[in-house]
């Protein structure tokens, strides 16, 4: 077959200099991601650049940008990139407890810090050398879920973001409120006025990153005075111990955050919507055994993060 000779004289290396620089849009973040220097990474692209007679990075002002051609070969990359790694990692007989695959995906600090960790410790039962890659998800990355998780196992996230893609449903959870533990004004449960008047730390806040209860709260007609916003559930906490402020956090990380700083939990003085939790994955994973025993693995995390 006359394509069998120019596939040969192909370096497949390229294949992975291809997906970061397509991915990162800079010479210097795809060497960091793959842990080679800026001079080995330019050569690469210098050879892609031979290979399809295109720039695929053209600079514009301070930045770089794909070109068309370089758009039209994103998708059909990360396809062939992952095609490739399940080739080479796949086994004729696969047995999780001498399985040493790496699981990556995407999600939140909530998401890892509930079911990650739950899932991270019952894998060390079930398979000791399987590996899991927590990556934390922006709305970039969000928005772009069903390209980036071709190349990644999952995304962890709640329903209300992504459509279209497979998904299995983990657990529900509720929202609470987050007060300094030394605030004598709130005890038990706020009142409607407390949420008028007090300031607010939020997670996330743009049209594209929110949570649901921050939305509801707007809804029911109050518009929060939000002093900071940080893009981390962990780290919320450290903005409200010692001030009079308020945050919005799920149920089952309350726990966590009154261990991590001094706060406590109070009920909302409204019926907020549950948080119905998710996994996420590209239908290329559906019928890998593997990320059906991961998914399993997920399940059974979630299970017993909802019996307490």
């Amino acid at each position: 077959m006359p394509d069998q000779p120019l596939l040969s004289r192909l370096d497949l290396n390229l294949l992975v200099s291809l997906d970061a620089l397509l991915t990162e849009r800079s010479v210097t973040r795809a060497a960091e991601r793959l842990h080679l220097s800026q001079p080995a990474l330019s050569a690469s692209l210098s050879r892609l650049r031979t290979h399809f007679d295109d720039p695929i990075l053209a600079r514009r002002g301070n930045a770089y940008e794909l070109t068309p051609l370089a758009v039209r070969l994103t998708e059909h990359t990360t396809t062939a990139l992952e095609a490739a790694r399940r080739v080479f990692e796949s086994q004729a007989a696969w047995d999780p407890r001498q399985s040493t695959r790496e699981f990556s995906l995407y999600g939140s600090d909530y998401g890892f810090a509930t079911v990650g960790r739950a899932a991270s410790r019952m894998a060390r039962e079930r398979a000791p050398g399987v590996r899991f890659r927590f990556m934390l998800h922006n709305p970039t990355i969000v928005e772009d879920a069903s390209s980036r998780l071709r190349s990644a196992d999952a995304m962890l996230i709640p329903h209300g973001f992504l459509a279209d893609l497979p998904y299995t449903d983990l657990w529900q959870d509720d929202w609470v409120g987050i007060a300094s533990a030394h605030d004598t004004r709130i005890s038990g449960t706020a009142r409607m006025a407390d949420l008028a008047e007090r300031p607010w730390v939020f997670t996330y806040q743009s049209r594209e990153a929110f949570t649901s209860a921050s939305r509801q709260i707007q809804q029911l007609g109050i518009e929060p005075r939000v002093e900071a916003v940080v893009e981390s559930f962990l780290a919320l906490p450290h903005f409200i111990e010692g001030t009079d402020r308020l945050g919005l956090v799920q149920t089952s990380l309350a726990p966590i955050l009154e261990r991590s700083a001094d706060v406590r939990r109070f009920a909302l003085p409204f019926d907020a919507t549950p948080v119905l939790n998710a996994m996420w994955w590209n239908p290329v994973h559906d019928r890998d055994p593997e990320h059906v025993w991961m998914r399993g693995l997920f399940a059974d995390a979630a299970a017993a993060l909802a019996d307490g």
